[in-house]
């Protein structure tokens, strides 16, 4: 995988007898969402309990922890940071204690308008313990002053612009809401009285949960102890902005998004990039494992066979000691290993889900050739990336993309491919379905929900002093 990096993954649960069990598993399923940090919060009516740690989930929980977390209701997050510096202060769910109890918060996504709200809030006294513009919510809910907990939730969530799908967890209930226009996925499931809410369906399935639905954009969800739910907001007529990305890349295969099997979609791409760019090839294999079902997809569309050309290491932890030159493209070696008794004297199709920076094709495409093929065509299942996210995707800037700075062939020529094909937008979207309900910004530079002045800077809230205020 050469594309962006991930994102992250939320769970909820509420009813089950040990329901921070419950969020450990669903967030062992939400893994591939993020590995920078982990953490959930529990709690058992009362009280809350929390415990946040950088790493995996394997890394942070353990029987002794989870034990010390009780209670029939938790929310879990796994975090890779969008906004905010990769330190234990940044972990979620945030829990904080206030004045109408307790409350904490799991977010994926990005809020574009979270240094304004930040700087109102600092000016009125608020004082902020994280870069991460989640905190913001904590503080917008804490500050309302209407008695009810329902309107003081809704009230914030007006104020929010951007994209988030969000975990509220209070004394009264466990609050489900996603943006307006829904650009992060949030599926609602069932096992028995429990009820469970999580970023993608295969976290459902790991705990025996059905799938029930998808909140809708701009729906807000209160779930009660007895597993009871009411919807707050139903979906407003806003115009959908689905991240096209989640299906391309983000989530796993066998979930269902956005009405769609993850699989499904890609394998569809892959068809569609086999007929816009045919090769003369004697095999198709995937860089493992995001784009293996859009390889698939490509063999189908062009009756090339499948192989298994790349071999991925899924035991690379997030550091390992990297050494000299002599090792040349150590990082790419260490996560992928060629097979040569496939690949040797073949004509190769090297299927990828995206492009970033171009360094990993690069490297890909000069193990295969040390591998011994004869012919590397590399084809892309998206459009190529030529813009930056700024809703909650870690694609970097547009001096960093190699698509916004270099023609196709001249891409071709860096990554030293015999011939290179991006999926184009007419292509991915016979494959998803409408444009009109997705967001494709990174690749088109059509940011549908405005953004504030000095986004570009990526780092400018990371850089806010805790006691800035203009």
């Amino acid at each position: 995988m050469s594309g962006p990096r991930e994102e992250c993954g939320i769970v909820g649960v509420m009813g089950p007898e040990r329901a921070a069990e419950w969020a450990y598993l669903g967030l062992y399923a939400l893994q591939h969402r993020g590995q920078e940090s982990s953490g959930i919060v529990s709690a058992d009516g009362a009280r809350s309990y929390a415990h946040r740690g950088m790493g995996l989930v394997s890394d942070v929980f353990d029987e002794e922890i989870l034990t010390g977390l009780p209670g029939a209701a938790a929310i879990g997050h796994n975090r890779y940071s969008t906004t905010g510096s990769p330190t234990l202060a940044n972990a979620q769910p945030i829990l904080v204690n206030y004045r109408d109890g307790f409350l904490a918060v799991a977010h994926n996504g990005n809020l574009v308008n979270a240094r304004t709200l930040r700087r109102r809030l600092e000016r009125k006294g608020s004082i902020f313990q994280s870069t991460m513009d989640t905190e913001v919510v904590v503080h917008l809910i804490a500050a309302e002053r209407d008695p009810s907990r329902d309107r003081a939730v809704l009230e914030t969530l007006d104020q929010l612009k951007g994209a988030y799908s969000l975990l509220i967890l209070t004394p009264d209930g466990l609050y489900a809401a996603r943006d307006a226009h829904g650009f992060r996925p949030l599926s609602l499931g069932r096992r028995g009285d429990a009820v469970v809410v999580a970023s993608e369906s295969c976290a459902l399935d790991l705990l025996g949960a059905e799938l029930e639905r998808e909140l809708g954009p701009g729906e807000v969800l209160k779930i009660q102890a007895d597993g009871s739910s009411e919807v707050l907001r139903a979906s407003p007529a806003e115009a959908e902005c689905l991240c096209v990305f989640e299906q391309i890349y983000f989530a796993r295969p066998d979930s269902t998004l956005f009405g769609m099997g993850v699989d499904v979609a890609r394998r569809r791409l892959g068809r569609e990039l086999a007929r816009e760019h045919p090769a003369d090839a004697d095999c198709v294999f995937a860089v493992p494992d995001s784009s293996t079902s859009a390889a698939l997809g490509s063999s189908e569309g062009s009756g090339i066979p499948f192989e298994l050309g790349l071999i991925r290491n899924h035991y690379v932890g997030r550091t390992f000691i990297q050494p000299g030159q002599e090792v040349r493209d150590f990082r790419v070696k260490v996560k992928y290993n060629p097979v040569s008794s496939v690949i040797r004297g073949k004509r190769v199709v090297v299927v990828d889900d995206s492009i970033v920076r171009g360094t990993t094709s690069k490297a890909l495409v000069g193990l295969v050739r040390e591998a011994g093929a004869a012919e590397v065509h590399l084809r892309v299942a998206s459009p190529p990336l030529r813009h930056p996210c700024y809703y909650g995707i870690d694609i970097p800037n547009r001096d960093e993309l190699i698509a916004a700075n270099m023609s196709v062939p001249e891409i071709a020529r860096f990554v030293g491919a015999d011939s290179l094909g991006y999926l184009s937008f007419e292509g991915l979207y016979r494959a998803v379905g409408s444009r009109d309900q997705h967001c494709d910004a990174c690749m088109s530079g059509n940011y549908r929900v405005p953004l504030e002045p000095g986004i570009e800077e990526k780092t400018a809230f990371e850089t806010l002093s805790l006691s800035s205020a203009p």
